[in-house]
């Protein structure tokens, strides 16, 4: 069974069996869930989805001036 020692600032050291386990790395969270027994589990804490949002640029693609035209002429036309 994998142990650590709690540290005078309330720190632990994550044993390596129980960080592959987990699959957390590196600046990963973990959250703690207390149940009502007393148990207290480890997960791996998800990130929220809205937290992501601006991480990635889209992709701007450009179009000329032209192709704006025939676009037009073309959705006009019905075609």
């Amino acid at each position: 069974m994998p142990r650590a020692t709690l540290t005078s600032k309330g720190q632990i050291t994550v044993p390596k069996a129980v960080r592959e386990a987990l699959n957390v790395h590196t600046g990963d969270r973990l959250a703690f869930r207390l149940g009502e027994d007393g148990t207290v589990t480890v997960e791996a804490d998800s990130v929220p989805l809205a937290s992501l949002r601006g991480s990635i640029k889209p992709v701007v693609r450009g179009i000329t001036i032209e192709a704006m035209k025939t676009a037009i002429r073309r959705a006009g036309s019905g075609r």
